[in-house]
């Protein structure tokens, strides 16, 4: 993460971003990925519903559409074999939370810059590659979360695993953080390039009333 924000420092400092060799088979994949997101989103909310379901006991898992408990029943019936101190620990369903806000974070800020005037080609695919590291590094957490909170997959205490899952918390918390100082620094820098055009457009509207 300090290296993500020695980029975003640079990026800011400098007004400008070199040159990213970006290919376009790898455009077309970026482009893929952020299509998918809506639905990846939607997964992690059903993830946490069951997570949420199972946390509050059988007699409300009865409750729910067969549908819906399909969906999530290998990790569901993996979730009850391990303790309820782990199943039930509340930053299990924040760590979810913080992907989710990521996501939707995420899709709304490129969204947003690429829309703009301001931001060349390549340091549209510079944006992109910083958020693409960072989501890509956000699903690996996800993973270390689902291992830790089923059980068989790793031998550990209950305390090892809450141990576990408060460092993946922490580590979660600073990716969107992160995100967040990111595209607000780069919102800044928008808002002062929008200004300087503005500012020209001004001077040259000027000069032609002159003349």
């Amino acid at each position: 993460m300090k290296n993500l924000k020695v980029i975003a420092l640079l990026f800011i400092a400098m007004g400008s971003i070199g040159k990213v060799n970006a290919q376009a088979d790898e455009i077309a994949q970026l482009a893929l990925n952020i299509e998918k997101l809506a639905q990846f989103k939607q997964i992690l909310t059903d993830l946490k519903k069951g997570y949420e379901i199972v946390s509050k006991g059988y007699g409300t898992v009865r409750d729910i559409s067969e549908g819906n408990f399909n969906i999530h029943k290998n990790f569901l019936d993996a979730l009850y074999a391990v303790s309820p101190q782990v199943r039930k620990y509340r930053r299990v369903a924040e760590i979810i939370e913080y992907q989710i806000i990521l996501i939707k974070e995420y899709k709304a800020a490129f969204a947003r810059f690429k829309k703009t005037d301001v931001f060349s080609p390549d340091e549209i695919a510079y944006l992109a590659s910083v958020h693409e590291r960072l989501f890509k590094s956000s699903l690996r957490n996800i993973e270390e979360l689902t291992m830790i909170m089923t059980a068989g997959q790793l031998r550990m205490s209950d305390d090892e695993r809450l141990k576990a899952i408060d460092a993946i918390y922490a580590d979660m918390e600073d990716k969107v953080m992160f995100l967040r100082y990111f595209n607000n620094q780069t919102t800044v820098l928008a808002l002062q390039r929008e200004k300087i055009q503005h500012d020209i457009r001004l001077s040259q509207k000027a000069n032609g009333l002159n003349k």
